[in-house]
């Protein structure tokens, strides 16, 4: 029997020869290498220097903060996701309003998103689950349909952008493309993860990028994120470091969530060789497809015309069935040593958001979607005898269950 672990990270020399260098520098904090990390996930995404910070949340937080999304106003988010998507809009006072799955999709149902917005309504955060870029068309279309619902905060950057802000929860993914286009520079903002389980790591992390290029002022935003994200402090110890004064000034109390340079050199390391990783993703995605094709299961589209996902993670859905079997499923593939997972549980299930008045019968799209899905161990690392290990496991159990 075979142990295929769920998600482990693709490592190997290259990126510890990299933290090896940046060990032996001196310098382990943020420094040179976060600054690099930043300057070419910028050139990737074809965006502006991109921001590295400590998490997705904290980036996804800071863009909220820096768009002055307060108390009083509303954020759109999709109940059908992972809790950094909506707990960062109480962090910063705002509510969020959940909008239920479209029927037999991951998706928002884009209907009751549009049929959402009013006057309090500052930015919708859509999630990009498992790599697949969202319907941007669709969410852009609403926000103009609304367009004189918009009230923004004057003198703000929201009054700039003009209308409600597009904010990506892109924590699943970073390097998919869309109608031509790098995920990064569709959302008006973009906030990627590098935490472990990701296609691309730095073992904790995450970066923030925008597609505003030439409508603000990009550096004045990037000092904005900057000083939120070390205590309002208007020198790091780097610039310090080099420069020929100490002195600094702590302009506002703020946060701590910057990126060191030795978690930045693994981000480095993977970036050299992430179309390679996305290549192998693709590769295994196709042969799942192939395999489970005459199934009675739903697997998400990967590709198409006009898009292809990042990869991260493989969906399937038991049709007709509930959670019982799904989960007596998983502990079928958890017996012959294949670790599965579930993605997600609808934030309204969750005890954090029924304490706040959320009933997960307001959103029965979302829980058929949940109650039969089961998410496959499908990374980089995985060989062919390991992916083959993880079909012939699959169809043993699904007919041992079946029949």
């Amino acid at each position: 029997m075979m142990n295929i672990p769920f998600s482990p990270p693709d490592l190997g020399e290259h990126e510890i020869d990299a933290v090896k260098k940046v060990l032996e520098s001196g310098w382990i904090t943020t420094g040179p290498k976060t600054k690099e990390l930043e300057k070419r996930i910028g050139e990737y995404c074809h965006t502006g220097q991109a921001v590295c910070l400590s998490s997705q949340t904290s980036c996804a937080e800071m863009t909220l903060r820096i768009l002055e999304v307060g108390p009083g106003d509303e954020v759109i988010v999709p109940a059908y996701t992972y809790t950094a998507t909506c707990s960062i809009v109480y962090h910063v006072g705002a509510k969020p309003v959940m909008i239920d799955c479209k029927p037999g999709t991951y998706e928002m149902d884009y209907d009751k998103m549009e049929a959402a917005i009013n006057e309090h309504t500052k930015v919708i955060i859509p999630v990009d689950i498992a790599g697949v870029v969202c319907d941007y068309d669709r969410i852009y279309e609403a926000v103009r349909n609304q367009r004189e619902k918009f009230c923004p905060k004057e003198g703000s950057l929201q009054e700039i952008i003009g209308r409600i802000v597009i904010m990506a929860d892109a924590a699943h993914s970073f390097g998919a493309r869309w109608h031509g286009m790098m995920c990064g520079e569709i959302a008006d903002f973009s906030n990627f993860s590098f935490h472990a389980v990701k296609n691309m790591t730095t073992a904790e992390g995450g970066a923030a990028v925008h597609k505003l290029r030439g409508r603000i002022d990009e550096e004045k935003i990037y000092k904005q994120y900057m000083l939120w994200s070390l205590h309002g402090q208007t020198k790091d110890a780097f610039a310090k470091n080099k420069g020929a004064s100490w002195e600094y000034d702590v302009v506002s109390t703020q946060y701590k969530c910057n990126m060191p340079d030795v978690l930045a050199a693994i981000g480095l390391a993977q970036l050299d060789r992430y179309e390679d990783i996305l290549t192998r993703r693709h590769e295994l995605i196709k042969r799942y497809d192939e395999a489970f094709k005459d199934l009675d299961i739903q697997v998400l589209q990967h590709t198409g015309e006009n898009h292809r996902s990042s990869g991260h993670l493989y969906f399937v859905r038991f049709l007709g069935k509930d959670s019982e079997f799904r989960n007596e499923f998983y502990n079928r593939m958890a017996d012959n040593g294949v670790m599965c997972n579930v993605h997600f549980k609808p934030l309204p299930m969750l005890s954090a958001y029924k304490n706040k008045g959320f009933d997960i019968k307001d959103y029965p799209y979302a829980y058929n979607m949940h109650k039969n899905q089961l998410t496959l161990p499908m990374n980089s690392t995985l060989s062919d005898d390991e992916a083959q290990y993880v079909i012939d496991t699959f169809k043993k159990v699904y007919d041992s269950m079946i029949k």
